[in-house]
């Protein structure tokens, strides 16, 4: 089971169904999905659901590191049996040196068996060109022809024999050194396999153990976007962000996540398998202590608001700017809170915000216009009585942070997770952030 992927998925599921993008805001409701195939499979968000406990997924850390140490012996095994063929003692090695001793003796052999027949033929030979051999001479001589014929004929035989028992010994070497050398190939395969199952587990083990603890959620934190209705593509166009903490409680560390998106054209189908990376419309952010547009990235996954009272709200800035060869269409904002207190608890909002706007393409002779450094001062406003202010007055202090990524990876930014989560409502940013062990049992 791999968690950081059933959570891509159920997000990218969120992302790209036609719920987001043509239910999301008033302006898509009059737009409805062409054919069943944009949808995305409800069993396949449900994978949200499934995901495995803490101690599950310690079991399955266990089971990957079993597989992974046998892997590991395997493979040692595999290059021990590699390196004892190379050895003269393996008994395929003893077997083929033998063979070839036996060959070269037998070859030896039959060499001196037909140097030997030769000099028998010419005694023979000699003794008959002798013009006083006896008969008995010419009858040795024939016989002593036919013997080393017939040592001959056995020194070749042998030598055959012998030659084919090198052939089958150094085969059986061979074969068993091909063997081997594939059997370590696969045991490699396997071990790095099992190294990289190991990997994941432990890294899933450990991403829900960064998740766990206790959320609430369906917190009363509230966000609003603000912008306007008409974007062009190429130009930059100002949008807003208010975080209000309606939760009856101080909180310690609130963020807000942003993102946008182009819509579908109509009639293209889009599925968790689209890649969304080119939909993604640029997003930055400007406060008080920084007042150049700042770009997003994945080192900083969100706005990092701080401390808000109860009844406060935080207003930050944005800009958002469509690719100047996007084409005319449909656009949407993202954009939901979440927040960690000191005792350990946290939440994310039950509220979240979804601004549609219309795409205009891009006059042929503009060209993108640099915006200048925006003047406003996002702030943090805390209502009520504070030890910086009188009572029933309000207390300042400037946003620090930065937004959501608008990237794509692996195992998807918190940008585009946040996006995904709005969509799946606010109970999936919990399982996202912060899934105890056990909660669903």
């Amino acid at each position: 089971m791999k968690i950081r992927r059933i959570l891509a998925t159920a997000v990218a599921a969120a992302v790209t169904t036609p719920v987001v993008f043509l239910s999301a805001a008033p302006a898509f409701a009059d737009t409805k999905p062409s054919t069943a195939s944009t949808q995305k499979p409800a069993s396949d968000e449900d994978d949200l659901d499934d995901m495995p406990s803490i101690e599950e997924l310690k079991a399955a850390v266990a089971v990957a590191q079993k597989a992974y140490d046998e892997a590991v012996a395997e493979l040692a095994k595999a290059k021990a049996d590699v390196e004892a063929l190379t050895k003269a003692d393996h008994p395929l090695a003893v077997a083929a040196a033998e063979a070839k001793k036996a060959a070269d003796e037998a070859a030896a052999k039959k060499t001196a068996a037909d140097e030997a027949l030769v000099k028998a033929q010419q005694a023979e030979q000699a003794v008959k060109d002798k013009p006083d051999a006896t008969d008995q001479e010419k009858a040795d001589a024939a016989a002593a022809v036919t013997a080393a014929q017939t040592v001959a004929t056995e020194a070749a035989t042998a030598k055959t024999a012998a030659d084919a028992k090198l052939t089958e010994a150094t085969a059986a070497l061979k074969t068993a050194k091909d063997a081997a050398e594939q059997v370590l190939k696969l045991a490699q395969k396997a071990e790095k396999a099992a190294e990289e199952d190991l990997d994941e587990a432990k890294a899933d083990l450990e991403f829900a153990e960064e998740m766990e603890g206790e959320c609430a959620d369906e917190a009363p934190l509230k966000v609003a976007l603000t912008g306007p209705k008409k974007v062009t593509a190429g130009k930059s166009a100002l949008f807003s962000l208010r975080v209000t903490n309606d939760t009856g409680r101080n909180l310690d560390a609130v963020e807000a996540y942003v993102n946008a998106l182009r819509g579908p054209e109509p009639g293209e189908v889009i599925d968790d398998e689209t890649d969304l990376t080119d939909r993604f419309i640029a997003v930055e952010w400007s406060s008080a202590d920084n007042l150049e547009w700042t770009s997003f990235t994945e080192k900083f996954p969100s706005i990092e608001i701080g401390k808000l009272a109860k009844g406060g709200h935080a207003d930050v800035k944005l800009r958002l700017t469509v690719d100047a060869d996007a084409p005319a269409g449909k656009g949407v904002a993202f954009a939901f809170s979440a927040y960690e207190n000191n005792d350990g608890s946290c939440g994310t909002g039950d509220d979240f915000s979804t601004l549609d706007f219309e795409i205009l393409a891009a006059d042929k002779g503009d060209k993108p216009k640099p915006t200048d450094t925006p003047t406003p001062a996002p702030t943090v406003t805390t209502g009520g009585n504070t030890n910086t202010t009188q009572q029933g007055g309000s207390s300042v202090t400037p946003v620090k942070g930065t937004l959501a990524a608008t990237g794509a990876n692996d195992t998807l930014p918190l940008g585009f997770a946040a996006a995904g989560a709005v969509a799946l409502g606010a109970g999936a940013l919990v399982v996202a952030r912060r899934r105890k062990a056990g909660a669903d049992a």
